[in-house]
């Protein structure tokens, strides 16, 4: 069957992700947003149909699967809202700013029996599958480090054109929880889970904004291997996002969407097929400097993977357990900055958004 999709949030993502529904297989048929006129714009570009009103948006029988893309701290009574519709639920990063809220949306997924997607596209780019595929054939030996490196660039006017961004209550950090989560997951994915995080955060080029737009985090992973977390939005021009896995038998370093190192003590026949492919392709900016300058191929992929899952009822390959790992890992590197201390995971409790906020005032 052809499943309808509806997307609630119409602001710049929501237009990403009407193509994407297209190329994955599915149909837009609806759209909501609080303001109607960003409903109809987006409802007229694709012949959908707009709402101002979620409910009725949810009683739709032509909407299938909903797709979420309002401010980060406005996911959770839209996806509660569609789980208990009976709608699948796909949800654009960060799922939700706090490990409870994080929580509250993974359980109405699961009491509603329906399936739950946090929208990572870079997972399913090649070079990622690339870089997966080594690591789980051991072509690293030990892992020794890994890294995630968004050195990337915002204009004020970026933080100035919505009232959220900017705020611990609505965009639920700076240049980690918004921007470099992508890498952040994707270092996660490849290396496994954290084990002790510290920390330094400062906001240094930006002026009216309560969050960070410069991180660092030193990292120990829980098998032992070291790493870093390098996020910004101050860093002129802007450069293509990194991840590097090194070990003792292997390197590889992704750079945006391209494999630029490919290193292994022992060769296989693949390696000169990934080298050949993947070390002559040449990304564009990305996000580095532009948060319009993306492609929506890594969204139609993952859309496609959850409608594989409500297909055969499995589980999508991101679903909520997966996408609630970054956030504990950046609510660590927050807790991290803002005590000096060592932090360790998983943690124990959730670090309350009041707490951090308070915590963050010398930003």
């Amino acid at each position: 069957m052809t499943y309808g999709f509806g997307i609630v949030g119409c602001g710049m993502i929501a237009g990403f992700h009407a193509k994407a529904i297209k190329d994955a297989g599915g149909q837009f048929v609806a759209c909501y947003d609080s303001l109607i006129e960003s409903a109809e714009r987006l409802a007229g570009q694709y012949g959908a149909r707009p709402y101002n009103d979620l409910k009725t948006m949810l009683a739709d029988p032509d909407v299938h699967v909903i797709t979420i893309g309002t401010p980060s701290g406005a996911h959770l009574d839209p996806a509660i809202a569609a789980a208990e519709a009976g709608k699948h639920v796909i949800v654009e990063k960060p799922l939700e700013i706090t490990l409870e809220r994080c929580d509250k949306i993974i359980d109405a997924c699961r009491r509603n029996n329906v399936k739950l997607g946090t929208i990572f596209p870079s997972r399913f780019h090649e070079s990622s599958r690339q870089l997966k595929q080594a690591v789980t054939a051991n072509r690293f030996g030990r892992l020794t480090m890994g890294d995630a490196i968004v050195k990337w660039y915002r204009k004020q006017e970026y933080y100035d054109s919505g009232a959220w961004r900017g705020t611990w209550e609505l965009d639920g950090g700076g240049a980690l929880m918004n921007q470099a989560i992508h890498t952040i997951d994707l270092l996660l994915w490849l290396m496994g889970p954290v084990k002790t995080i510290t920390a330094h955060a400062a906001l240094l080029a930006h002026k009216n904004i309560a969050v960070e737009d410069t991180a660092v985090a030193t990292l120990q992973f829980a098998n032992g291997a070291l790493g870093i977390i390098e996020g910004s939005t101050a860093v002129y021009p802007g450069y293509l996002k990194r991840v590097e896995i090194h070990g003792s038998t292997g390197s590889a370093v992704i750079e945006e969407e391209d494999i630029i190192k490919w290193d292994f003590a022992e060769a296989t026949a693949n390696d000169a097929e990934v080298r050949e492919k993947m070390l002559t392709q040449k990304s564009g900016g990305g996000g580095a400097a532009d948060p319009a300058a993306i492609g929506h191929h890594g969204h139609a992929l993952l859309f496609r993977n959850v409608l594989n899952a409500i297909e055969n009822n499995t589980t999508p390959d991101i679903d909520g357990s997966e996408g609630r790992k970054s956030v504990e890992v950046i609510l660590a590197i927050y807790l991290a900055a803002q005590t000096g201390k060592v932090v360790e995971l998983p943690l124990k409790s959730d670090p309350e958004l009041a707490a951090r906020k308070n915590g963050m005032n010398e930003f």
